[in-house]
């Protein structure tokens, strides 16, 4: 089974941990910081894609987060599991999706 579907079949039913209000400030910074550097600053996009709610609507966090950990081949959008774990990952996945109605 590819690594990918793997991973879609699993993440949903884990248990997630909690992620630590330091991790938290990391974690913001590096989408705007990081992730902000391809997608724009904003995250209205840039080399990468629009990253704001609206562009995301209806986006599935699990496939985001795989999305995330494993990059997209092919494409500017580098693989981030080597520096995040499955939970930083699925986070920032779901603050992507709901950043703007916190």
């Amino acid at each position: 089974m590819p690594r990918l579907v793997l991973l879609l079949l699993v993440l949903p039913g884990m248990a997630m941990a909690e992620i630590t209000p330091e991790q938290t400030m990391r974690l913001e910074h590096m989408v705007t910081q990081d992730c902000g550097s391809c997608h724009g600053l904003t995250l209205k996009g840039g080399l990468g894609r629009a990253l704001t709610t609206e562009a995301l609507a209806g986006a599935d966090p699990a496939t985001l987060t795989a999305i995330i950990l494993d990059g997209v081949p092919g494409t500017a959008m580098p693989p981030w599991r080597p520096l995040l774990t499955e939970e930083e990952a699925r986070w920032i996945a779901d603050y992507l999706t709901t950043k703007d109605q916190r």
